[in-house]
């Protein structure tokens, strides 16, 4: 029997296919979770004037300490009244424009105001004044090509002028799950039938990574169910089953996709839960075939499926992003495969939870982290340092 592919080894393999999509326009009030497919420049300095970072007064710092006239008052949003003259104040709000003449703010609890005058401490020049461009120049880039946009990056586009960006295209996906047993939750249950999780599983878990569903079936084992799914599935960019990748009499998976034009680029990996996802193209589509088992395609969507979906988006780090942490109690290692371990995370410390076998769903729904347990002889100790990818 030919040897595991490596867990990075079969991840290569999958993101060297896995080409960016084409960029389109997006707004940026749409952008959250997209991709920026080209660096994004300002079209402005920040700020784009000098501005104040305190409520106070603006004033000429070789003026201070002594009596000063308060001539203006300026608040934010408004141009300065006119250039300041020395011996002169203007009262300035947070953000205002420090007026021509002025090169310092000094905030208002330090002053004392009496009228229209102002006794001032001394003050450095610069002290509290935003300069013009401080921030970024004009032109400047304001975020780097392959970044998922967040709140942060957003914040910043907008500060820059941008009312849209280029992202790269959403990934299509056609989500197939496979399994006479299964049945939709809600529907009755029969003898020797099981609710279907995986559906809404990998669909919520696609969604989170970017893109779209773009269809979602359950077929039963029929080997006509299977080609029209599979048929249909494969004018998607991306095409996810969930099942019939093993070796048993009803696992119709992987032959039929071969007679579909589906090169398989491997089958089986040094993983456990997982060993038998399978990975393969037809043209610019990728294929993946995930195991029934939910926790195994769990596992595997994150090691393989999420890190291709934002490849396909262009981003810079598709990952996995792993964490590092302390291992709360002794675990056995596998000699053949890395194992992932489902844990609850508490401060840096990773306490794996009783159950891991691949079709224990519900247990995995109180784990925080897949603990990676490198393949190898003997224990890991208590107290061991881990990597560990978040599930929350």
């Amino acid at each position: 029997m030919a040897s595991l592919l490596p867990v990075d080894e079969a991840r290569r393999l999958i993101l060297e296919r896995a080409r960016p999509l084409p960029a389109e326009p997006v707004r940026l009030g749409e952008a959250v979770g997209r991709v920026l497919a080209e660096s994004a420049r300002s079209t402005v300095d920040l700020p784009p004037f000098p501005s104040s970072a305190m409520d106070g007064f603006a004033l000429r710092a070789a003026d201070a300490p002594g009596r000063l006239s308060v001539v203006a008052r300026i608040a934010a949003g408004r141009p300065a009244p006119g250039p300041l003259e020395p011996g002169e104040a203007m009262g300035i709000a947070t953000g205002g424009v420090v007026p021509e003449g002025a090169d310092a703010v000094i905030p208002i609890e330090v002053v004392a105001e009496d009228g229209d005058t102002v006794e001032v401490p001394a003050v450095e020049p610069g002290a509290h004044v935003r300069p013009r461009g401080g921030d970024l120049a004009e032109g400047s880039v304001v975020v780097d090509a392959g970044t998922i946009l967040r709140p942060a990056e957003l914040a910043a586009l907008g500060a820059a002028g941008l009312a849209e960006v280029a992202c790269a295209r959403r990934p299509h996906v056609a989500l197939v799950t496979t399994g006479s047993e299964l049945r939709r939750p809600g529907e009755p249950l029969e003898a020797g039938q099981i609710f279907e999780a995986n559906g809404v599983m990998l669909a919520a878990a696609i969604a989170s990574a970017g893109a779209l569903v773009e269809a979602q079936v359950s077929v039963a084992d029929d080997e006509q169910e299977h080609r029209g799914a599979l048929e249909r599935g494969l004018e998607a960019d991306v095409l996810v089953t969930s099942g019939g990748v093993s070796v048993g009499p009803h696992d119709l998976v992987r032959r039929i996709e071969s007679e579909l034009g589906v090169e398989e680029v491997f089958w089986r990996v040094a993983v456990k839960p997982g060993k038998p996802i399978s990975f393969g193209v037809r043209g610019a589509t990728l294929v993946f075939g995930l195991p029934g088992n939910p926790v195994s395609s769990l596992v595997c969507f994150e090691l393989f499926v999420r890190p291709a979906l934002l490849a396909l988006q262009g981003a810079r780090e598709p990952g996995p992003g792993f964490h590092a942490g302390v291992l709360a109690k002794s675990v056995r290692r596998n000699g053949q495969r890395d194992e992932f371990l489902r844990a609850r995370l508490n401060g840096d410390e990773l306490e794996p939870l009783s159950g891991q076998e691949s079709h224990m769903i519900a247990r995995a729904a109180a784990a925080d982290a897949l603990v990676l347990a490198p393949r190898g002889d003997g224990e890991l100790a208590a107290g061991s340092r881990v990597r560990y990818l978040l599930l929350r």
